[in-house]
């Protein structure tokens, strides 16, 4: 199971995730209470291991705002979340970077669709870090989809069950206030996961 762990801003919460076996950290490069800027996104994935993979995190930014970020940043995948066009991950392509999309349960759930490696399946109010009606989307995902929305150490396990994704996703799940993350609740997510299968 691919356990990304995301809106990572602080030294200690990347050592933690990385030390709990985390496949991928998220920063987020986009209006959030995670944001941070390229410069610190850079300063952060310089701390991570080759084997975990670093996101760069935005949400309606142009192709060109991103490709600057992905840059200054040194990020080895790039997440699209929302209503980018098919023409934005096309944009980004030659950057040689892995692409996300991250949508909701209504658009398009083929992975790859849009050119991109990954997909990700948010609850339909991404960000809330409530929990949704994760059976819904079970057998409708193609290939290396991740599952997020209102998980955390407690429902994650149920989550999994329900929706039998590729990979899980977590952010606010890990949060003791919007923002502030956890490690203790960091180690306990992934733990959660392992023992899963």
């Amino acid at each position: 199971m691919f356990v990304k762990i995301c809106g990572l801003s602080e030294p200690e919460h990347v050592a933690a995730a990385v030390e709990a076996g985390a496949d991928a950290i998220g920063f987020v490069m986009t209006r959030s209470p995670r944001q941070v800027t390229p410069e610190r996104a850079a300063e952060l994935a310089a701390l991570v291991p080759g084997h975990v993979l670093t996101v760069g995190v935005f949400r309606g930014e142009d192709p060109e705002t991103v490709r600057a970020a992905a840059l200054v940043s040194g990020v080895r995948a790039l997440q699209l979340h929302g209503k980018h066009p098919h023409e934005d991950f096309t944009a980004l392509k030659d950057l040689g970077r892995r692409l996300v999309r991250a949508v909701d349960a209504a658009a398009d759930l083929r992975c790859g669709a849009y050119d991109e490696d990954l997909l990700l399946v948010d609850a339909p109010h991404a960000g809330s870090g409530q929990p949704w009606d994760w059976a819904a989307v079970r057998g409708r995902p193609s290939g290396h989809w991740m599952l997020a929305g209102g998980l955390d150490p407690s429902n994650v396990s149920e989550a999994i069950a329900a929706a039998d994704p590729w990979g899980v996703d977590v952010s606010s799940g890990v949060e003791t206030s919007p923002g502030v993350k956890d490690s203790a609740l960091i180690a306990a997510f992934l733990k959660a996961v392992r023992n899963e299968r």
